[in-house]
């Protein structure tokens, strides 16, 4: 089961989004209201998902930045009402994964942690295949 903790200054949308991922089979390990909280959950719990608010990383840019780089093998999603081009790439720049939308439908947050896990596990699957490939022709220049 994949362990995840929420960051959100709202303890309402924080409960909702803990349901669904309970309900879905996640591990909720911990939830915060501001980055810092969230930080020392990171170290207790060292989760595969990290679900941020978009207004806790306003708040904190260099807490979000220090995420990534602390836990670059995690999932990172940035949790908003606001999905626009700008608000994306800024996200991206980041270093997040992908996105849930405010106000949340169960099945829509479910099936995108769903399909970023994919994403990632045929990234990495195509980037050892690409390894192996490269060892094996390595040993053939002369």
């Amino acid at each position: 089961m994949l362990k995840a903790v929420i960051i959100d200054g709202s303890a309402v949308a924080r409960g909702l989004l803990n349901t669904v991922l309970t309900e879905g089979g996640y591990d909720v390990a911990g939830q915060a209201h501001t980055c810092a909280a969230g930080a020392v959950l990171l170290i207790k719990y060292q989760p595969q998902i990290i679900c941020v608010a978009r207004d806790s990383v306003e708040a904190d840019v260099d807490a979000a930045k220090a995420m990534r780089a602390d836990y670059p093998k995690a999932l990172m999603f940035m949790v908003s009402s606001e999905f626009d081009a700008a608000s994306v790439q800024w996200a991206h720049g980041l270093g997040f994964n992908g996105f849930i939308v405010k106000p949340f439908n169960a099945g829509t947050v479910l099936k995108t942690i769903r399909n970023t896990v994919i994403a990632m596990v045929k990234r990495q699957q195509k980037a050892q295949a690409e390894a192996a490939g490269t060892e094996e022709s390595g040993g053939d220049e002369a």
